[in-house]
């Protein structure tokens, strides 16, 4: 069945408007915004023509620079290479691949067939990727080649008749990918050669170049699918998010709203990944929206953070709370001259008042006349739903609503609102709520609610409170999830992969406190009579974890208890675990009273 015949819900247009504290920050028209019925693809070659910046550059890695002709020529070959593989209007393609401009290109030229792009991070285990594969029903596969000796194991398993292998060398200058080779590349286990089931890029791109069957059609609409991001939801398990073309188009129009400084001669380092809402609407369509260049960054390295801002000299940074903190702790930066950064955005987690003042003092410090910008988003809202902005700054909290985005704080399990400054769950109404959940009708029923007003709200599961004037102050989160450096971690993952284990009985995930990357999933385990705590156990419950767990996933502690806390009903209490390890945490830094 293609994802066109599911049954989705349709959020185009409020049957009432809602209350907006915060209207008074914006222009009527603004608040009513107008989104255009076509693609993303159409919406951004559109921009790109009336821009006047085609020749500007759109994309650079690695010293290889692609103008924005370049690069709509490119989506269009490559879109002809789809269709000359057969992918149609509602296939489900995904592309497992890290920020490198062919996944960018075969995100757009699919968007422009009316494919949907199903945004899946290369490092995930194979098992993950099987699943991915078999639950989106993906008919072709864009892979990175340091993936192929995963999905070789998993693909007779699975509907992909063809996949086509991409790799982090594609397109560097000549001189870098001859380095590359002898230092990475070989070590890479990747198909001979072309066969009926792999394709190399190149070849795939040339099968484009040579189509002509058909013309193909730009008639994608906003309310159809568009791509598919991956997150826990309401509930902490893994779901797929159908985000709409109008989904993404009308996050772009809120864009070029909110940060209306931003021009052609701006430069952003797209650090988030593509898999992430974050980084594929923010730091790469958003910014192409403005004829920006987006400076692709594979992989970040913390220690390289320096070469980077010296090099490309970004007038934008956007990122999660981890990449300012390796911004201020990198050393080389001491007499580094930021004056160039213009726009600095934090979302993904919070940022607490202390880190905000460090992170300023730190910018100012450095020659840039900006201040970080928190926000608040989820991937069922396009990434981003709310920022402290720099026409309305409010330091410490999520800012306001971007515009044409509604926030109602209801009393939990209720469509209740609460009083100004009184804690509830945060909701969302508006253009960027995604269309619902890939098959599964329970969960989009869960997250998803018609309130009294006839509209229907996401309900985000954070609590956040809102003042008189429309200002959020984030809370904390209802749901189990922890996030570490910026990725979603799912304890219910985790805990049925330990417990699959022969040794163990019981197993509960808490994130605790990290320098750098804010949280780690630890993992409190009980055994089975007979059983004990070994280093041989310790290391078959890593490479259990290995193969089935994202690296992010992969509980940092292991802890053996001869059993777990447990609740009046029998569940294992988690929240006692919570508290017993940041007591103890608490005795280590200060010792006991």
């Amino acid at each position: 069945m293609s994802i066109l015949d599911m049954n989705f819900w349709s959020l185009i247009g409020l049957k009432k408007k809602p209350k907006a504290r915060w209207s008074k920050y914006y222009t009527k028209k603004e608040m009513n915004i107008d989104v255009p019925n076509i693609s993303i693809y159409q919406f951004l070659k559109n921009k790109s023509i009336e821009g006047n910046y085609k020749d500007n550059i759109a994309l650079e890695y690695f010293g290889t620079k692609i103008t924005y002709t370049e690069f709509f020529r490119n989506i269009d070959k490559c879109a002809r290479a789809f269709r000359s593989q057969g992918v149609r209007r509602g296939d489900v393609v995904t592309i497992l691949s890290a920020n490198t401009p062919e996944a960018i290109i075969s995100f757009y030229a699919l968007n422009k067939i009316g494919a949907v792009a199903n945004m899946v991070h290369p490092l995930s285990a194979e098992n993950e990727i099987k699943e991915a594969l078999q639950r989106y029903s993906t008919a072709m596969l864009v892979a990175m080649d340091i993936t192929y000796s995963k999905i070789k194991n998993i693909l007779d398993d699975t509907e992909v008749y063809k996949t086509i292998i991409i790799s982090a060398r594609d397109s560097m200058p000549f001189y870098m990918k001859i380095g590359y080779e002898v230092t990475q590349g070989y070590k890479v286990e990747k198909p001979k050669k072309y066969n009926k089931d792999f394709m190399y890029w190149n070849d795939f791109i040339k099968q484009g170049e040579n189509y002509t069957k058909d013309k193909v059609a730009e008639i994608t609409k906003r309310d159809t699918p568009a791509v598919i991001l991956h997150s826990g939801g309401t509930t902490g398990t893994p779901k797929g998010i159908v985000l709409s073309n109008g989904n993404f188009n009308a996050a772009t129009i809120q864009a070029q709203t909110v940060m209306n400084t931003v021009n052609e001669n701006d430069t952003v380092l797209a650090i988030m990944p593509i898999f992430h809402g974050f980084g594929l609407s923010v730091s790469i369509n958003d910014i192409l929206s403005f004829g920006a260049k987006v400076v692709l960054i594979p992989t970040f390295k913390a220690s390289e953070f320096d070469k980077l801002l010296t090099k490309y000299k970004p007038s934008i940074l956007v990122g999660v709370p981890t990449l300012f903190e390796a911004l201020t702790t990198n050393e080389r930066l001491k007499d580094v001259n930021l004056s160039h950064i213009k726009y600095v955005v934090s979302g993904g987690d919070t940022l607490n008042k202390s880190r905000i003042s460090k992170i300023n003092e730190f910018l100012h410090e450095h020659g840039a006349n900006a201040n970080v910008l928190q926000g608040y988003g989820m991937t069922e809202a396009v990434a981003a739903v709310s920022l402290d902005q720099q026409f309305a700054s409010r330091p410490g909290t999520i800012g306001i609503p971007f515009p044409s985005n509604y926030i109602q704080i209801v009393k939990p399990g209720t469509d209740e609102e609460v009083g100004i400054d009184e804690d509830g769950e945060l909701c969302i109404c508006g253009p960027t709520v995604m269309l619902g959940y890939y098959n599964n009708e329970k969960e989009t029923n869960e997250a998803l609610h018609i309130h009294k007003d006839g509209n229907i709200w996401l309900h985000s599961g954070d609590i956040a409170s809102m003042d008189k004037d429309g200002y959020i102050t984030y809370k904390q989160r209802l749901k189990r999830m922890i996030v570490s450096s910026g990725y979603n971690v799912y304890p219910s993952q985790i805990e049925e992969v330990i417990e699959r284990h022969e040794a163990v009985v019981d197993c509960s995930v808490i994130g605790v406190p990290h320098p750098y990357k804010v949280e780690v999933a630890k993992a409190y385990i009980a055994l089975k009579a007979g059983y004990k705590d070994t280093p041989k156990l310790r290391e078959e419950l890593t490479e259990l974890c290995k193969k089935n767990l994202a690296a992010y996933s992969i509980p940092k502690e292991f802890e053996f208890r001869k059993s777990l806390p447990k609740t009046m009903i029998g569940k294992v209490d988690f929240r006692k675990l919570q508290q017993e390890n940041a007591e103890a945490r608490a005795e280590e830094r200060y010792g006991k009273k």
